[in-house]
């Protein structure tokens, strides 16, 4: 089973830039596509930018487009999400989650129901 730990959160300014780490353990973790979602206060939790398993495939949310870039390194069991140009409205928990099944080339990660181990969650604030 795959088990996922989020860092890299934290309080930038707005214009600046984070870069979220979501460390896996677990054998099938290079075999999943993956997904970055944030969750802000009283709103529902979104899918911000997924990647394929192979990383040849990569869906981002319209309100992060061209700010935002996702990668994977299966080698370090690691995906991550580069955050820059950030907004006050960027302001939410960022979790990472694994797709169900193996080896799928889907990236769009608007169905959250098709994700079923997900991190903890790393806060991450914006300044304006």
């Amino acid at each position: 089973q795959v088990q996922l730990v989020e860092s890299g959160g934290g309080l930038v300014q707005a214009g600046g830039s984070l870069r979220l780490s979501c460390a896996a353990s677990g054998r099938t973790f290079s075999s999943r596509a993956m997904g970055w979602f944030r969750q802000a206060p009283g709103k529902e939790r979104e899918c911000v930018a997924g990647i394929s398993w192979s990383g040849g495939y990569t869906y981002y949310a319209d309100s992060v487009k061209g700010r935002f870039t996702i990668s994977r390194d299966n080698a370090k069991n690691t995906v991550y999400l580069q955050m820059n140009s950030l907004k006050p409205e960027d302001t939410a928990v960022y979790y990472c989650a694994a797709r169900k099944g193996s080896f799928s080339t889907t990236s769009d990660c608007t169905r959250l129901r098709e994700y079923d181990v997900w991190g903890q969650g790393t806060q991450v604030t914006v300044s304006s």
